[in-house]
């Protein structure tokens, strides 16, 4: 998994690439936890666009996230869009981009 993240004064983007299971939820879990004080009441948006799969570890981090924040989540493919509404808890509101 690749975490990327970018940040300007207004909006925080963290871009996820690969698979979100097992260590690497455990790593996202933890990047997040010293990224969360510096969003602050910055826009926060979860680009899911190249995230090939997630475990149930990896959905409640996508989630723990969410819940704090009520990201903007990129969603482009069948699959990226199914994580979006999962980690939402609901199939609506997400963005459709292309990558």
């Amino acid at each position: 998994m690749r975490i990327t993240i970018e940040e300007n004064a207004e909006a925080t983007a963290l871009k996820l690439e690969g698979r979100i299971v097992g260590p690497w939820a455990t790593e996202l879990a933890r990047t997040w936890s010293e990224l969360a004080p510096k969003v602050a009441s910055r826009k926060l948006s979860l680009d899911l666009r190249n995230v090939t799969y997630a475990d149930t570890d990896g959905i409640q981090v996508l989630r723990s996230i969410y819940s704090q924040t009520e990201a903007e989540l990129l969603a482009s493919t069948p699959w990226t869009q199914y994580l979006a509404g999962e980690v939402r808890q609901d199939s609506a509101d997400f963005v459709d981009e292309e990558a």
